[in-house]
């Protein structure tokens, strides 16, 4: 896990996306996704954070965005 500093900004994620609509993440036609946080904060996020976590399944889980004060995105994790 990342260490989270006190300039840092952290979103939490909860995703259920069927695999099937994946596949636009392959192809290059999204090269970004907005998000929406558990904060009700919309957060637009590169396509490759989120392509390491594609399964079988889809993506599935709850996952954490540490972002640094130059919204920089520091960390992309799925936690456990």
């Amino acid at each position: 896990m990342t260490t989270i500093q006190a300039t840092d900004t952290v979103y939490y994620f909860s995703v259920n996306v069927p695999y099937i609509q994946c596949e636009a993440l392959y192809s290059g036609a999204l090269p970004t996704v907005v998000m929406v946080a558990e904060n009700g904060t919309s957060v637009q996020v590169p396509s490759t954070r989120i392509k390491q976590f594609i399964t079988s399944q889809g993506v599935v889980g709850r996952f954490r965005m540490i972002v640094d004060a130059n919204n920089k995105i520091k960390a992309f994790e799925r936690l456990r």
